[in-house]
């Protein structure tokens, strides 16, 4: 279960004007959207575009390739967002997922205590109230009555889902430990103070791995899927010298953790959270066995014994990484004497793979760029893109990620060949049509 070690890697500075170049290529290119934007917005809510969408289910997709598809350990899960309260008394959340908050009694703001020091960021008042203790789950009522029979609470979290499903996952995968449960889906945290983009807000979804194991083999594990979910953030392309791990000290361990290490970052604001690696040991199994009276646990046929399994937890947001990703492949540089920005994202995680130009409007052309269209479209993603002058729409597609650009002309219709453009070095090659899918497939990784 060998898995290789993170490297050191050259300290990096935060860069604060690389945040506002990615917001603003983030609306003006149709990635991100801030929410109900015609009404003035609702704070710390965003709509993903049609680039946005693209990205963010390539995101979603690599993920789940490396987490299920390509092992045979892990299955998958789809749990309900709305969830008894029973559930979350159990897991302790309602008596312990808080935060302290505190208000300005100058300006009226709250804010997280634990962020701000002792004065005011708004207005530098240091009039604050005492701080007090903030649940961050969204609370409603399921029926027609709106009383404490028919709370509910959108689930600040996927991992409960995984936990209380592990007798039924258990008995119709036919799995036995080690093993895991995956899922990729909304979770919803009424935080205090969001911001920095998409970094922190109240909706995002998370890509989170349930990795059940023998307790005295949950160190070991911890230590390998630290190394992994690491070695799958430079796969993808972040520089190494972008990502650190991060152990966390006795005095900031959640109340179920005997050990969490962050990856973290470096954002323009400085180094923040990717990913959670938790040892979240038999405290999750043994709550839900207790309140449910259910029983938790793995019987080992070979030893005739039973056990609780603990239960390694890898919890990484599909939105942080999306936005870490668009950060790191953001770059400038100058072509045929223009400046010129692009994103040089993994074609994986690209919101379009191929993007299809054909040199003019005219008929012939038009007719032969959709007919070589449709058997790129059966394997990646692809931009049609008829407007503008060809230079334009190279730049288009090299400032939203698009890896490889066919150029149609008039001489295509002669030869039967494009021009097959390459995004980061722009070098462009002749390729006879009949080869196009297997020429576009070779230049993938």
């Amino acid at each position: 279960m060998s898995s290789p070690t993170p490297t050191a890697a050259a300290p990096a500075e935060p860069d604060p004007a690389r945040a506002e170049a990615i917001v603003n290529l983030a609306k003006r290119r149709g990635f991100v959207f801030p929410s109900a934007e015609i009404y003035g917005g609702f704070r710390s809510t965003y709509d993903y575009g049609p680039l946005g969408v693209l990205m963010l289910r390539n995101v979603k997709d690599a993920w789940w390739r490396a987490i299920v598809q390509r092992r045979h350990d892990v299955v998958g899960l789809d749990a309900a967002i709305l969830s008894s309260p029973r559930i979350w008394e159990a897991s302790g959340h309602l008596a312990n997922f808080t935060d302290p908050m505190v208000d300005c009694r100058s300006c009226k703001e709250r804010w997280r205590a634990d962020q701000i020091g002792d004065r005011c960021p708004a207005c530098g008042s240091r009039d604050l109230t005492e701080a007090r203790a903030f649940n961050l789950m969204f609370k409603t009522f399921v029926g027609p009555v709106e009383d404490e029979a028919s709370v509910a609470y959108f689930r600040p979290e996927t991992a409960q889902g995984m936990f209380v499903n592990f007798a039924n996952v258990l008995q119709t995968a036919r799995k036995r430990p080690p093993f895991g449960i995956a899922q990729v889906g909304k979770s919803f945290r009424n935080e205090i103070t969001p911001g920095n983009f998409v970094f922190r807000t109240r909706e995002f979804e998370q890509m989170e791995l349930e990795y059940f194991v023998p307790p005295e083999e949950a160190p070991r594990w911890h230590e390998y899927w630290v190394a992994e979910r690491y070695r799958w953030y430079v796969g993808l392309g972040i520089d190494p010298a972008h990502l650190r791990l991060r152990p966390h000290g006795a005095e900031e361990l959640s109340h179920y953790s005997a050990a969490t290490t962050d990856i973290e970052y470096l954002f323009p604001w400085g180094w923040g959270e990717l990913e959670g690696i938790a040892n979240r040991t038999d405290y999750d199994l043994k709550a839900h066995a207790a309140a449910s009276g259910t029983r938790l646990e793995y019987f080992d046929q070979a030893t005739d014994t039973r056990y609780v399994p603990y239960v390694i937890e890898p919890a990484a947001g599909a939105t942080r990484a999306m936005m870490a990703f668009l950060l790191d492949a953001y770059a400038e540089d100058e072509v045929g004497g223009e400046r010129r920005s692009l994103l040089r994202l993994d074609a994986r995680l690209a919101p379009y793979t191929v993007a299809v130009l054909p040199l003019s409007r005219k008929e012939p052309l038009v007719a032969l760029a959709t007919e070589l269209l449709e058997p790129l479209q059966d394997r990646w993603m692809c931009d049609y893109d008829d407007t503008q002058s060809i230079g334009r729409r190279y730049r288009r597609q090299d400032e939203i990620g698009t890896s490889l650009c066919v150029t149609v002309d008039f001489t295509s219709l002669e030869d039967h060949a494009v021009t097959l453009r390459d995004r980061d070095t722009t070098a462009q090659v002749r390729i006879p049509i009949a080869e196009l899918v297997a020429a576009v497939e070779e230049r993938l990784p």
